[in-house]
Formats: C-alpha cells, sequence, structure tokens
C-alpha cells in the first residue's frame, strides 16, 4: 500500500514538472495571438494554415505553421510559397517582437498595409500581387536590414523616406512599376551593400546612389539619364536598358571636393585623387583635374583651420566675442540659402493628386552650432546654458515692434483666444497684415520656456500649403510671441456656426475641399515629418480659411504646449473633438488626430458643433448622435447641414459619411492612417461628377472679425 501511495506521489510530480513548461511557454501575448487572427482572416482563412484557428489564443503553444516563439512573443512568421490570397490585415503593428516577415511566393494582394510590424530585421513581400506604393511606416524600422518587395504592382513614385535606414544592406525594389526620380534620402543608407532596381519606370539620375558603399547595382530598363557616376564603375554595376548620356561627364561644380568617401571603410576601389574625371588622363602622372582637386583640398584645409582658429579666439573674452560678433554670418548665410533651397522643394509638395516624392525630414537642426545673439541677452549673461540653434529662415521681432504693429495688444485687435493665449491683428509700417500669438505662461512651463527658441526651430520648418506659416517670433523679457501668416476669412468654425449676413453659407465642393486640405496638412505632420508629430488640438477654430476658402491647420507643431492635465482632458472632452482614449489615458497619438479630424468632417457634413448643450440629451454629442446613421442613407439625408439647401451630389455624400464612420471608431487601432484618408477623399473628389449647381463663389470674404491665431472661440 505504501508503494501505491510513493507511485501515487512520484506520477503527480511528474505530472507537475512536465506540464509546467508546457503551460509557460504555450501562453502567448494576447495581443501577438490577436493579431494572427487577423492575419489568419484577412488571408481568406486558408486551409494549408495548419494549426491556425481564427478562434486560437496560443500560436506559440500550438506550433501554428509558419510561427516561430521567443517565451510568449512571436518573433518571426514564415509562409512563403504555400499559394496564400487575400490581404495581411490591420493589426500586424501588434506584432512588436517580430524580427522576420516573410510572405513571399504567395497571390496576396492589395495595398500594402501600414500597420507593420515596426522592429523587423527582415521583410520579404516578394512575388505576390501588392499595388502602389510602399507605406510610410517602413521609415520607422530603424532596424531593417533586408526589405524584398520584388515582383509586384507597385507603381506610385517612392516617398523620401528612407533617412532613418542606416541599417538596411539589401533593398530589392525590382520588377514593379515604381516611378518618378529616386529619393534624396537613398543617400543616407549607409549600410546598404546590394540594391535592385531594375524593370521600373525610375526616371531622372542615380547621382543619389554614388557615394553608398554598394557591392552589387542593377538599374536596368528603366529610364535613368545623365551620367553614370565614377565611382559606381568600380561595383558589380548592371545598366542596360536606360538611357545614359555617353562620352565625359561634366567636371563638378567649383569648390566640391573629391568624392572619394565612398571607401573610407572598403578594401577594394581607388582612393586616386583624381576619380572625379573620366579617366582620359591617366597618361600623365596627375592630371589638370587633378590638380585643381588638390587646389581645392587644400583651400578648403584652410579655410576650415582658419574658422577654427576664429572660434578658438572668439572664447578668449566677452570682448572678443563682440568684436567678432559678425563672424559666424559666412555659415549662417550658407544655411540659409541651403533653407531657401529645401523650401523651394517643399512648396511642391502635394498637388491635387497625392504625391509624396518630395517629402522632408525635418529633424532640428543640430544645437549649439549657430546660435545668434541678440545684445540684450548677452549683455545679461556671457555663458549661456542651454543654446540652441535659431530659426533661419524666420524672423525675429522685438517686443517694441509687435506693440506697435497691435496698438498695444488693443483689445480691438483681438481675433481670438484660447487654451495657449490671445491672437492678435498686426498691421506693420509696411503695410503687412499678420497675427501674433501671445503665449500664456500657464501654457509655457519654466522647462518648456528655457526651449522655446528649439520649439520655434522645429515649427519653422514646417512647409505644407495647408499648414499656416510660422514668419517670426518674439522672446523677450519673459514673454513668448509666435507671429502668423494672416487668413482673411478666419476659421472654419466661425463659418459654420457664426453665420451672419456678411457671411454666405460654405457650398459642399468648398466643404470637401476644406476636409481633403485639412487631411493632407495631417498626413505630413504624421507620415513625412521625421519624427512624426501628433497635433493634439484638431478642431474647427484651428482650421483658418484664406481668400479662396483653402484650409490652413494652425498650432502645428505646438504639441508641447498642450497640457495633459486633469482639467484640460475634461474640457477638450466637454468640446466633442476628443478620442474615447484620450480621456482616459491622457495619451495623444497619431490615431486620437484622426478621430478629431472625423469630427471636424462630421461638422462639415451636419453644420452641428460637436457638442451642444442646447440641443436635446440624445443629440448633445455629434459623434453619438451620427454615427449610427451615417450608413442609412434616408437618415443621411436629414442630417444634412440645412444651408447645403440639397445642393450636393448624394453619392459623393455617402463616400463622405463612409471616411467619417472609418475616422471615429471607438477602438483606435481600427481607425486608419491619414494617407488613406487622403486617397480616400480624393477618391471622392475625382469620381463625384459634382453638379453645375452645387458649383459658387468661392471666393467669399468677411468684414466680421477675421481671425488666423487658430484658438478656442468664446
Amino acid at each position: 500500500m505504501n508503494w501505491r501511495w510513493t507511485e501515487l506521489v512520484f506520477l503527480i510530480i511528474l505530472c507537475i514538472l512536465g506540464l509546467k513548461p508546457s503551460f509557460i511557454n504555450g501562453a502567448t501575448d494576447p495581443a501577438d495571438a490577436s493579431a494572427l487572427r487577423v492575419l489568419y482572416t484577412s488571408l481568406n482563412s486558408p486551409s494549408q494554415l495548419t494549426q491556425w484557428n481564427a478562434n486560437g489564443d496560443d500560436p506559440c503553444g500550438q506550433s501554428w505553421k509558419g510561427v516561430t516563439c521567443s517565451g510568449s512573443r512571436v518573433t518571426e512568421i514564415n509562409l512563403s510559397g504555400l499559394g496564400l490570397s487575400g490581404s495581411l490585415g490591420y493589426q500586424l503593428s501588434s506584432l512588436t517582437s517580430l524580427t522576420n516577415l516573410d510572405v513571399s511566393n504567395n497571390n496576396i494582394g492589395g495595398e500594402i498595409v501600414y500597420q507593420l510590424p515596426p522592429n523587423l530585421h527582415r521583410l520579404n513581400l516578394a512575388r505576390n500581387n501588392f499595388n502602389k506604393g510602399i507605406p510610410y511606416s517602413v521609415s520607422l524600422m530603424t532596424t531593417l536590414q533586408y526589405l524584398n518587395i520584388s515582383h509586384n504592382q507597385l507603381q506610385d513614385p517612392l516617398i523620401d523616406m528612407f533617412g532613418q535606414l542606416t541599417s538596411l544592406s539589401t533593398l530589392d525594389l525590382s520588377f514593379n512599376s515604381l516611378s518618378g526620380n529616386l529619393p534624396q534620402s537613398f543617400s543616407s543608407l549607409s549600410g546598404i551593400s546590394t540594391m535592385y532596381l531594375q524593370n521600373n519606370q525610375f526616371t531622372g539620375t542615380i547621382d543619389v546612389l554614388a557615394n553608398l558603399p554598394l557591392d552589387n547595382l542593377n538599374v536596368e530598363n528603366n529610364h535613368f539619364t545623365g551620367w553614370i557616376p565614377e565611382l559606381l564603375k568600380n561595383i558589380n554595376l548592371q545598366t542596360n536598358g536606360n538611357s545614359f548620356s555617353s562620352g565625359p561627364a561634366p567636371p563638378p561644380p567649383p569648390g566640391t571636393p573629391p568624392a572619394t568617401r565612398r571607401n573610407r571603410n572598403r578594401n577594394s576601389g581607388s582612393n586616386s585623387p583624381s576619380n572625379g574625371g573620366s579617366g582620359e588622363g591617366e597618361k600623365s602622372g596627375i592630371s589638370g583635374g587633378g590638380i585643381a582637386g588638390i587646389i581645392i583640398s587644400v583651400l578648403v584645409v584652410g579655410a576650415i583651420v582658419a574658422f577654427f582658429l576664429v572660434r578658438r579666439k572668439s572664447k578668449r573674452s566677452s570682448t572678443d566675442i563682440e568684436k567678432l560678433d559678425n563672424q559666424p554670418l559666412q555659415p549662417l548665410k550658407m544655411n540659409a540659402a541651403q533653407e531657401t533651397k529645401s523650401e523651394e522643394t517643399s512648396s511642391t509638395l502635394f498637388p491635387t493628386t497625392f504625391d509624396t516624392s518630395a517629402a522632408i525630414n525635418l529633424k532640428p537642426p543640430p544645437i549649439d552650432r549657430h546660435k545668434s545673439f541678440d545684445e540684450d541677452d548677452f549683455s545679461k549673461r556671457a555663458v549661456v546654458k542651454k543654446a540652441s540653434a535659431a530659426p533661419i529662415n524666420v524672423k525675429s521681432y522685438s517686443i517694441a515692434d509687435l506693440q506697435m504693429a497691435t496698438g498695444s495688444f488693443n483689445v480691438e485687435n483681438l481675433l481670438g483666444e484660447g487654451s495657449f493665449g490671445r491672437v492678435y491683428r498686426a498691421e506693420f509700417d509696411d503695410g503687412k497684415i499678420l497675427a501674433v500669438k501671445k503665449i500664456n505662461s500657464s501654457a509655457l512651463p519654466r522647462e518648456l520656456s528655457e526651449d522655446f527658441t528649439e520649439i520655434v526651430s522645429k515649427v519653422s520648418q514646417l512647409h505644407h500649403p495647408n499648414i499656416t506659416e510660422l514668419v517670426g517670433y518674439c522672446s523677450e523679457h519673459g514673454q513668448h510671441l509666435l507671429v502668423y501668416e494672416f487668413q482673411k476669412n478666419g476659421s472654419l468654425y466661425d463659418f459654420l456656426h457664426l453665420s451672419d449676413e456678411y457671411n454666405k453659407p460654405l457650398i459642399w465642393n468648398s466643404r470637401v475641399k476644406i476636409a481633403l486640405g485639412t487631411a493632407r496638412a495631417l498626413e505630413y505632420l504624421h507620415e513625412v515629418c521625421s519624427p512624426s508629430l501628433v497635433h493634439r488640438n484638431i478642431k474647427s477654430a484651428n482650421i483658418l480659411l484664406d481668400a479662396e476658402l483653402s484650409p490652413h491647420l494652425s498650432d502645428s507643431g505646438l504639441e508641447s504646449f498642450v497640457p495633459n492635465e486633469d482639467q484640460a482632458l475634461d474640457h477638450n472632452a466637454r468640446s466633442g473633438y476628443t478620442a474615447p482614449e484620450v480621456t482616459m489615458s491622457g495619451q495623444y497619438t497619431l490615431k486620437s488626430d484622426v478621430y478629431s479630424f472625423g469630427v471636424v468632417m462630421l461638422e462639415l457634413l451636419t453644420g452641428r458643433k460637436p457638442f451642444d448643450s442646447s440641443r436635446a440629451r440624445s443629440e448633445q454629442s455629434l459623434v453619438r448622435w451620427a454615427t449610427p446613421q451615417l450608413h442609412d442613407i434616408d437618415a443621411l439625408a436629414k442630417m444634412v447641414d440645412p444651408e447645403l439647401k440639397g445642393l450636393y451630389p448624394v453619392k459623393s455624400l455617402s463616400r463622405f459619411a463612409d471616411v467619417i464612420a472609418l475616422c471615429v471608431q471607438t477602438e483606435p487601432e481600427f481607425r486608419p492612417p491619414m494617407s488613406e484618408v487622403v486617397e480616400a477623399l480624393v477618391r471622392l473628389v475625382q469620381r463625384a461628377n459634382m453638379s453645375k449647381r452645387t458649383f459658387g463663389n468661392e471666393n467669399v470674404s468677411s468684414p466680421r472679425a477675421d481671425s488666423t491665431g487658430g484658438e478656442d472661440t468664446p
């Protein structure tokens, strides 16, 4: 009997020891399990994915086909060559531990989803049916080493988004229909060794690739022109099927140093200073180009030495600093020219059909390089504790300048007042009219006050046709002010909710135009700026209208000023714009911006305020009242702003409502990225065939109080 009890206890211990590791390994992270269930459903629940289940919650423990785990997290998914169809779903971004995703050699189609796993090392989507372009989310995958999207149906121009992919060693975009010029950010691919671009529709030159550490490059069968850079002729290069120019390349511009740094960490390649030539001068010891290069190099080195001697001398005393106060103007002028060129490039952003090929990187300039001091500031402190690069393209105003222009901030020039401060109309001696935002001290805590010029520098680099342009700033005597361009027709809030005898109602076309322009502004902040900018304060009062009723989003880049205190959140929640998750957690995200934009679209559709306590209780919250009716065409017709008097295309109205429904979903992960919202609105405009009777005079002007501060309305 004792033996039987001993045996029983022993068996129980074995079972416990045997089951415990299995239980631990089998407990898959819930977010990972959910993402795989969505992927399985999006791939049309294929039978070849054995063990996969639309209701399964333990892919790691149940050994789902192609899934590799480490502990409870999914680290690899390899579904190559399984004949899969459908799409990749919308929840892959939850797979934060995934390092390898391979779905190559299948029949998966549609757009490449924006919500890709963020920490991938390898991404292989080759030989499928993906169309359109590469999503901007790829630019955030800083650990990516291998990217293969070859043999698909991609056709859009490449977004200029490769600046942070310094770990990427292999890029294969071959056998697609990608068009446009190669993005400038390709030049930042400092780890690239292999690049396949053949069989596309690329145009322009390949100069941007000249200094990359490439071993293999294939650009065959495109529409490239210009000359093949000399440095690329020493690698495994394939160039057939293009229109490259023959003969010697033109000499580089005067002052250009020899481009030999590409091979600085490599054992192969020539280090000759005469590499910039075409090779025809090899018979003599040093060619004319080589001599010119040596002379230029000597001059450059001399200039650098002189520059550092001046800087060294400038540190000796405050008197010396005052004497050499104008010395840094040389590099400042150079940067201003570069910045002007960047502005000219960015002015071509976002034409009627969305084109992100001219996207720009908006990283703040390096600090403590070209700090400019005014006399008052310098007299107070000879040593600046926290220097910041002053904005180059933005004018610095004095308090006296702005007092004169605003009549000492007279209430008669007050345009609006909100959580950031008051906004005043400012008229200067030259007749120019601008808007001055005087920031409240409560909106700018002491720690942010010290960083004000850095904030201004960041905001001054935002250039987009639908974003209110910063033209100046003032930081004196503890006061902080921002000077913006002036928008003639005030805010969208005014047009929708404060109509008077001077204001004509917005026609349908104008409303669609305002929605599309605002969406493009948000897309720029979310998907073009690097890092992405969350606006946090999207509302109709912050959408300003110019003489042609084109929208300009204000307060962009000022997210640091938006407090997270409970009082502010309560106020925003009552305003009706705030996403549910922000009210709960206090955390603003790109998706909470999308929600707020959806509320603005609802305002445009219905003409109602987001929250209106004067209405019946069931209709006070615009989102709660409108959302259940957005897909009911009869109810939708009753919701439309009466000011439209029925002058709108029914199909256009229905598609507009569909976009709203996507944006104001309760769960943030189901809301689309702004690039998809833009595409949907562009398609709406293209398909609408709007009736002539919906067109009217869009050059509306209101003598009523114009505004440009984008602040809360009283």
